[in-house]
């Protein structure tokens, strides 16, 4: 049964909220079909999957490429589809692009900070999810935040008026998790944290962290639950190997 924004709403409190990035049709298939709640298309896919070092060079064309691939292998999840860097930057232009992303088969968008933004779409009828602390679209310090009260305060006036605006969750990143269990106790949507400790009332990781296909670094967050990239390293290694050797294409392989 398709998931939706009411059940993810009640969910808090009561159960935890699954979320995973995907980009990929055959990625949102598996995940799907092993009851992940929310799957994003995380404009991380600019650095996991298309190889920018940030998420800057994500363009909506991207974005609406892989949303796509992502909702024709997804059945279940609720999808949401990032809106990258610079496709918000006023109301007409958010408006757009986020009616883009849920033609291309998106449930909802998520965006970083701005309520008014999020206010906007919720009124013409868009699902938000809103994005607070560490929001790599425009941060300047790739470090945790909120560890002071000045900034810990900031966050969540911030969380309440991304509730006020109408967003259905917000996800926390990189923030201590003693202000992420404040800021879930404060407002009455869920709360999906990345990096932000056990209190939240979901997780959500990138999936090729976890999977272990991204090299580059480990965020101290990450739990990785396999090696793929271990293993398709070897598996490449054994096709040369064979090709080389005469030894792939076998008769078996082979048509007459």
């Amino acid at each position: 049964m398709k998931t939706t924004i009411e059940k993810i709403k009640s969910m808090k409190g009561r159960e935890n909220i699954a979320v995973l990035t995907a980009y990929d049709y055959p990625t949102a298939k598996a995940m799907d079909e092993c009851g992940v709640d929310i799957i994003l298309i995380g404009d991380s896919l600019g650095m996991v999957v298309l190889g920018y070092e940030n998420t800057l060079s994500v363009t909506m064309d991207d974005m609406l490429r892989h949303t796509g691939a992502v909702a024709r292998g997804t059945k279940n999840a609720l999808i949401v589809a990032d809106m990258p860097a610079n496709s918000y930057n006023d109301k007409e232009m958010a408006a757009l692009n986020a009616e883009a992303l849920i033609k291309s088969g998106a449930d909802t968008v998520k965006i970083e900070n701005e309520p008014e933004i999020a206010k906007f779409l919720v009124d013409n009828k868009i699902d938000v999810m809103g994005h607070i602390g560490l929001t790599p679209q425009t941060a300047t310090d790739f470090k945790v935040q909120g560890k002071d009260k000045e900034t810990a305060d900031k966050l969540i006036r911030l969380a309440k008026e991304l509730e006020k605006a109408g967003c259905y969750s917000v996800v926390l990143e990189c923030i201590p998790s003693e202000l992420a269990k404040r800021i879930t106790k404060s407002i009455s949507i869920p709360t999906i944290g990345i990096g932000a400790g056990p209190y939240c009332d979901g997780q959500v990781l990138v999936v090729n962290d976890i999977l272990g296909l991204y090299d580059k670094f480990s965020p101290k967050f990450v739990k990785k639950y396999a090696d793929f990239g271990k293993d398709m390293k070897a598996a490449f290694e054994k096709y040369t190997e064979d090709v080389k050797e005469g030894k792939f294409p076998e008769d078996r392989h082979s048509f007459h």
